[in-house]
């Protein structure tokens, strides 16, 4: 579907970014130029004698304030949505992001030619900003690069055979072919609590039904992930290990917040509550899971109630992502992709994840009439946005 005359941004951040650098520069040339001369001097016409200036330091990151000011309000919209790209179509993908002006991409599937031959870094060149580049590499039945790089084993099979040093190692190496590749961000590892078959919607993609096991490598493989350069996700807050079915195919049931807190919860509060390890750049994503008593009726992933419980009672300050708002029957039953997007970002998502290939015009259409008429608060909306970018290394959140 085309998008309603969607407007093309004069990419402002670019000057914008450079006027901060070049006045920062031009500024520490004048301070030490600009001394004035002695009387003496002036008097004598000589030069009077003065220290010499210490050459200035590189100037450090924007603060991320500034960075969102030069932003058009569709493109701080923009940057909270990643969009599914088609692996196949590189061409097509650097078309989404030089269009659409989208924060983020994520590659799914088991097509590989956008992650060969350098073909990412065509899709960077066609973004003002960095654009981040996920995928779900997390072993076993879910990964991406396997066909490329090789398998990793699934996270029950690590925890039932390795130690964490030896997960670490695996993360680590395994971060290291992604960023080769051009992939900035993993959603793994999968923190949920459970012991289901393995071939059930969780089952052998968690590390174990006991939660001290699951803290313990999870830990192991983010932190090897983020020694690579990779940005690691954990899923699936609240809880999905022991939810009743399979939110790809419809809505779902957890136990209820008293009895997640005794086990799903657990890894979240260890892992990137404050102080926690894991707490200071990595991201969360949020599940499409009915929890009675606390989601009432929606999916937590559009229930502020959630978000208010990760940011408040868990602590959590970084990086909140929707699971996928397009492909999931759990969502797409009830919603359209451009409704679903505005209830996250306003119940308190930072970033909408879809993984449709589709044009992002008629969800940004949305996103800004809610803008406009108060759905979503315009402060809240900058906030966000200053996160994704401090996500990204482009600025620093001084908020």
């Amino acid at each position: 579907m085309p998008s309603h005359q969607q407007r093309r941004r004069p990419r402002a951040v670019v000057p914008l970014l450079a006027g901060l650098v070049v006045a920062a520069i031009v500024g520490g040339v004048w301070a030490a130029t600009a001394t004035p001369t002695s009387s003496h001097a002036r008097a004598t016409g000589g030069a009077a004698t003065q220290p010499v200036a210490e050459p200035s330091a590189p100037p450090g990151p924007p603060a991320c304030a500034a960075v969102v000011a030069g932003l058009s309000e569709r493109d701080r919209l923009a940057q909270r949505l990643m969009v599914g790209v088609d692996a196949a179509d590189p061409v097509g993908a650097a078309e989404i992001v030089r269009t659409a002006h989208v924060g983020g991409i994520f590659v799914g599937g088991k097509a590989t030619a956008l992650l060969r031959n350098d073909k990412l870094a065509a899709v960077q060149s066609a973004a003002a900003l960095p654009v981040t580049v996920a995928v779900d590499d997390e072993g076993g039945r879910v990964q991406r690069i396997d066909k490329l790089d090789g398998s990793m084993p699934s996270a029950r099979r690590m925890a039932a055979s390795m130690t964490p040093e030896q997960v670490r190692a695996i993360g680590f190496e395994r971060g290291r072919q992604l960023r080769a590749r051009g992939v900035t961000m993993n959603f793994a590892p999968t923190v949920d609590v459970g012991a289901r078959p393995a071939g059930s919607v969780i089952g052998d993609r968690a590390f174990s039904d006991d939660p001290d096991v699951v803290i313990r490598y999870a830990r192991a493989f983010a932190e090897g992930q983020r020694e690579a350069g990779v940005t690691v996700v954990l899923k699936h807050f609240p809880g999905h290990g022991h939810a009743s079915g399979d939110s790809h195919k419809g809505r779902v049931s957890t136990p209820p917040q008293d009895r997640l807190e005794r086990d799903d919860l657990r890894p979240y509060s260890a892992l990137v509550g404050p102080g926690g390890p894991l707490a200071d750049g990595s991201g969360v994503m949020v599940g499409h899971l009915d929890v009675p008593g606390l989601t009432d009726g929606l999916p937590a992933s559009l229930t502020p109630a959630v978000y208010r419980l990760l940011r408040g009672e868990y602590g959590f300050d970084g990086l909140v992502i929707t699971d996928d708002l397009g492909a999931m029957k759990a969502i797409s039953n009830r919603f359209t992709l451009p409704r679903a997007t505005v209830t996250a970002l306003q119940a308190g998502a930072d970033v909408a994840l879809s993984s449709n290939v589709a044009p992002a015009g008629p969800v940004l259409d949305a996103l800004e009439r809610a803008l406009a008429d108060g759905t979503l608060s315009a402060a809240d909306n900058d906030r966000a946005v200053a996160r994704v970018l401090a996500a990204k290394g482009v600025c620093v959140d001084r908020s």
